[in-house]
């Protein structure tokens, strides 16, 4: 397998490219030969002759790609897999939990379908982790825009006219989402508080500089993939008690609590919300996997009655698809380069590899992923 087709994207919402042309260079001097879709970089800063290039050879269309292709890369799951041969390599998000019909369908075209969000949280896999290079950039995002729409600027000022105190940040969830608001937070110079239900990252909170907030939930921890785990009732009551008295002193609440294959909890209701000041800006980065806010909307920014802005915070990487497509690029380079082996000048489809083993979900006909089956 060294036949590899970078596909455009279809959602017009979308931004990101899988492959930039420095990374499509590379892959060509290691044996690959790369087609890509004309403009699957035009909305991230890179044209069809950077590709040209770079050795690319451009086609038409998804469809016309296809033909002949053995390595699929693409951002989004697909919308249709007409046209993808049996046998293909196919590596995109794909929503595993949620897309049970489309993993059925790949599997009855013999396609082997590699599911990014699957790719173990391992040293070895790290430079493969699109779930950390993507979501790093969207908690940059997330508190880039909310300071954008805060009635007020987020240092301390000492002016001769009087004093501005700072802006109070609130992160709720720190992975890489939070770590990074975090950081920018302090950078623009708020105070910022976080919490999270895994006690172990306390010291990375205090490190950047943010105070941790402490809610005694009982024995909690994190799954093998590194996600906190999931609430029971009981603690997600006494986490939203807590977390009130936080929310209405901040400025800015952003959330990121998200369960990996699940609903994410519901953690700022709406008698929350109520307390807040006016003006206030509350950034839910699990909005599209329910939400950790009461009323926010996918792609909306709602406005309560009591005047707080809550932001839908999905997707927030494509606001820096330039970055993003580069930095994504990296992890399917990284995937890449791992399974080319320098004998038969092939990418290698190693089930021995545990990399492998725990995002390949179909071949042969078949659902093969333990956790789908």
């Amino acid at each position: 397998m060294k036949k590899i087709l970078v596909c455009r994207e279809t959602d017009p919402r979308e931004t990101r490219t899988p492959l930039i042309p420095d990374d499509v260079k590379r892959l060509i001097s290691m044996g690959y030969e790369i087609r890509a879709v004309k403009g699957t970089g035009a909305k991230s800063g890179f044209s069809d002759a950077d590709y040209e290039k770079a050795g690319a050879v451009l086609v038409s269309s998804n469809e016309e790609g296809y033909r002949g292709s053995e390595v699929v890369l693409r951002i989004m799951k697909p919308e249709s897999i007409e046209g993808i041969e049996s046998g293909t390599l196919h590596l995109s998000y794909l929503d595993p939990f949620n897309e049970k019909a489309l993993l059925n369908d790949m599997a009855k075209a013999g396609i082997q379908a590699v599911s990014l969000e699957m790719i173990p949280r391992t040293t070895l896999a790290q430079k493969m982790d699109v779930q950390s290079s993507q979501t790093s950039l969207a908690g940059y995002a997330a508190v880039v825009n909310a300071a954008a729409k805060l009635p007020k600027i987020l240092p301390m000022m000492v002016t001769p006219s009087g004093t501005i105190n700072p802006a109070r940040v609130f992160i709720i969830g720190v992975g890489v989402a939070g770590l990074q608001a975090i950081a920018t937070a302090k950078r623009l110079g708020a105070r910022v508080d976080a919490f999270d239900t895994r006690p172990v990252v306390e010291e990375q909170v205090k490190s950047l500089g943010a105070s941790f907030v402490k809610i005694d939930l009982g024995e909690m921890g994190q799954t093998d993939q590194g996600y906190a785990k999931e609430l029971t009732p009981e603690q997600v009551a006494k986490q939203q008690e807590a977390q009130a008295k936080v929310c209405e002193r901040s400025n800015i609440v952003i959330t990121t609590a998200k369960v990996f294959g699940r609903k994410a909890p519901l953690l700022i209701k709406k008698d929350v919300l109520d307390r807040m000041q006016p003006g206030s800006i509350v950034v839910d980065m699990a909005v599209s996997t329910g939400g950790n806010v009461e009323g926010s909307k996918l792609f909306e920014d709602v406005v309560t009655d009591n005047g707080v802005t809550i932001m839908s915070g999905d997707l927030l990487e494509r606001q820096v698809p330039y970055d993003a497509s580069k930095m994504l690029s990296g992890n399917f380079t990284a995937f890449l380069t791992h399974f080319y082996s320098k004998e038969t000048k092939e990418l290698d489809v190693d089930l021995k590899d545990e990399i492998m083993r725990g995002c390949l979900l179909t071949q042969n006909g078949s659902v093969i992923h333990e956790r789908f089956k």
